[in-house]
């Protein structure tokens, strides 16, 4: 999917009717936050590109997530989806989704029809057509009867040509439904494309009964977890210089390790490893050192793009472990740091993160002082 298609969830507010102890976005749902679904189903979709809004108190969570950008959201759902839009149009996007974070069960052909529809529309949306009867009146009594024609229940992703949408938010004054009503109110046309039951919102106690019975069915008919690992060894001499990049941190040393880029050997033996657990080669396939443009770059650019891959193709990165093999710099001191910088760079906990090192007991080139390599392992896991 092209990064010409950002996508961004919604999921700053609080969730009261759905009850519980937390936030209904972060509710466990077959043993994971109701979010971490959501996200897996656009990854699953091929959008790479995605904004998580979240209340200010819980920006530090997006940080489990997994290759996400997290943004502040407002003190109301339009202001949310503003202040996202806002911090987009520092990179425009040519095409952009707007769905609920507590709508976890949305599929990837609903993501693409609403795609394909903006290829001739600037808004589209998914909706249910209702079938049921309208009355109006209250629980005392029927009032009146409404006719149902032409009717839907609106769901998301509502998706729009980006600066379009953009220039509806900025004009719009007070609070919306949704976005297709900001849409509307600056007369942009809105495509309607085919919603689904499933895509239903979670939004009070019962609905976390269906997402369960609906998310254990699914699992009976889905095939095993999808568990991939990889390794990766990378190794660089040394030459004049005063540190060693080492795992994203600069270790003073009174010599400098050589490379086309600033030959960090832990952060290239770890983006070969998810490389590898990907099928997609090694770090010199994505990044030649024929090439001038990577001279002296920061491997974490390298790291970067080996986990936004990862969660592109729909993974959650498990755990990954770096051993360093060296007899000097000594690690040990740095090996914290080391760990906080990887688990930053991978926006993944730091929990999941294992940085070591070890020495070959003065035997052969790293043994006897001419440079270090680095071994490391990553676990891939898709449902």
């Amino acid at each position: 999917m092209t990064d010409q298609v950002a996508a961004i969830i919604v999921a700053a507010g609080r969730g009261l009717r759905a009850g519980g102890e937390v936030p209904k976005q972060w509710r466990l749902l077959a043993g994971r936050p109701v979010l971490a679904h959501t996200l897996e189903a656009f990854r699953a979709a091929g959008i790479s590109r995605i904004m998580l809004v979240l209340h200010p108190d819980e920006m530090d969570r997006a940080v489990n997530l997994c290759a996400v950008t997290a943004v502040a959201g407002g003190a109301s759902r339009t202001a949310s989806v503003r202040a996202a839009l806002e911090v987009l149009d520092a990179a425009p996007p040519d095409h952009v989704l707007i769905h609920d974070g507590a709508r976890p069960f949305v599929s990837a052909r609903m993501i693409n029809d609403v795609l394909a529809a903006l290829a001739t529309a600037p808004g589209a949306a998914p909706a249910v057509a209702l079938s049921d009867a309208l009355w109006r009146g209250t629980y005392g009594g029927v009032d009146g009867v409404l006719p149902r024609d032409g009717l839907y229940r609106a769901q998301t992703p509502q998706g729009f040509h980006f600066k379009a949408i953009l220039a509806a938010h900025r004009a719009y004054e007070g609070e919306a439904a949704d976005d297709v009503a900001i849409a509307r109110a600056a007369g942009l046309s809105v495509c309607i494309t085919p919603g689904s039951e499933d895509n239903f919102k979670l939004t009070y106690p019962e609905d976390f009964e269906r997402a369960t019975q609906l998310m254990a069915g699914r699992a009976q008919k889905e095939p095993a977890m999808d568990i991939r690992f990889g390794t990766g060894y990378d190794v660089h001499r040394f030459g004049p210089g005063s540190g060693c990049w080492l795992c994203g941190i600069l270790v003073p040393y009174d010599r400098a390790l050589q490379g086309h880029s600033d030959a960090d050997v832990g952060l290239h033996a770890l983006t070969d490893a998810i490389l590898g657990a990907l099928a997609m080669g090694d770090i010199g396939r994505h990044f030649p050192p024929s090439d001038p443009q990577w001279k002296g770059a920061a491997s974490d650019i390298f790291l970067t793009h080996a986990t936004d891959l990862a969660c592109a193709h729909g993974y959650t990165i498990s755990n990954c472990d770096v051993t360093l093999i060296c007899e000097h710099p000594k690690i040990g001191p740095h090996a914290s740091a080391m760990r906080d910088r990887v688990a930053e760079i991978m926006q993944i906990s730091r929990d999941r993160v294992s940085v070591k090192a070890t020495t070959t007991e003065q035997l052969g080139f790293t043994g006897r002082g001419e440079g270090i390599a680095a071994m490391a392992s990553a676990c891939l896991t898709r449902p």
